[in-house]
């Protein structure tokens, strides 16, 4: 069995990591490669944000926590650390489905919670420092023996391979002329100062979050829907240093050393199904939104199982 994956950003690169270590023979056809894929730009905390179905994406979440956790143990260079953070609320809200599946969560004391806050949750989860582990995932599918090709595939038709798997995030809007399939444009910024714990409101209205890592503190964030502008714009830092300021109010401006801009690819649903179009086996695996990487374990673990389901021998 040999197939061609389309896309090099976290999806497709995990996918091609699953798929090779079951001895399945591919390559990965990408438009662009790290570090310029969207994926280089993801802040990256491991949390389930934004994507539906929870059903599903709940447990895929789950299976890539645990997965991360080990390349994290077995793999010091993919640049993967466990941090603790802190999701803050204006209600009380019952704790999400996830909550009991991983290793450290629980709720806040009322002297915890910050500002205009009421309630929250501690958890610690696996923080990814993208410009190692875009490079790590890409060393470890070559070292697997698959090959990454650069180019641009218009349509599916035009890979000779019948098997596809279609991991092209936003380029799939017009591959497949998925219209359900928009950006979700997010600003971040980044800071040179160490908030230690991490600070989250993950309410799409009052978007923000304190991110840190072993280099920077990335600071966010915007969810523009259907917004395909690239370049930072002052208004939106203005508003993520704002919002920011409410739960880590020692935040220091003058340490502020960068801005980054990513177009999430969003769907009401995520995308993961089989299909059969014109006698090519596709596999579909788009649409994750700002959860591509927190998904991208769990996901691949399902399009391995599709495979073997629609193509056995």
């Amino acid at each position: 069995m040999e197939c061609t994956i389309l896309g090099a950003g976290v999806s497709g690169l995990s996918c091609a990591i699953k798929l090779l270590e079951s001895n399945i023979d591919l390559k990965i056809i990408s438009k662009e490669r790290s570090p310029n894929t969207v994926s280089d730009t993801a802040a990256a905390v491991w949390y389930p944000f934004l994507v539906k179905p929870v059903s599903k994406t709940d447990r895929w979440s789950v299976d890539t926590y645990y997965e991360l956790i080990r390349l994290m143990e077995n793999y010091p260079s993919s640049g993967i650390t466990m941090r603790k953070g802190r999701e803050y609320l204006r209600e009380i809200r019952k704790p999400p489905g996830w909550s009991g599946d991983i290793k450290h969560f629980r709720i806040l004391e009322s002297d915890e919670i910050p500002g205009e806050y009421i309630f929250g949750w501690e958890f610690e989860v696996p923080v990814i420092e993208m410009q190692k582990y875009m490079p790590w995932l890409e060393s470890r599918v070559l070292s697997l023996g698959a090959s990454i090709e650069e180019g641009s595939i218009h349509k599916i038709d035009d890979v000779s391979e019948n098997i596809v798997i279609n991991c092209t995030g936003l380029g799939a809007r017009d591959m497949c002329n998925d219209m359900q399939l928009v950006p979700v444009r997010g600003q971040v910024i980044y800071l040179d100062q160490d908030p230690i714990i991490g600070h989250f409101d993950q309410q799409k209205e009052t978007l923000a979050y304190t991110i840190p890592r072993s280099d920077v503190t990335v600071l966010g964030g915007t969810a523009q829907r259907g917004d395909f502008t690239e370049t930072p714009r002052e208004e939106d830092s203005e508003e993520i240093l704002r919002k920011c300021e409410l739960m880590w109010p020692e935040l220091d401006r003058d340490k502020i050393i960068g801005i980054g801009v990513g177009l999430r690819p969003s769907r009401d649903e995520l995308r993961l199904e089989y299909e059969n179009l014109n006698n090519k086996h596709i596999i579909h695996n788009y649409g994750h939104g700002g959860a591509g990487v927190t998904l991208s374990w769990g996901c691949a673990t399902e399009v391995l199982h599709l495979l073997r389901l629609h193509m056995p021998s």
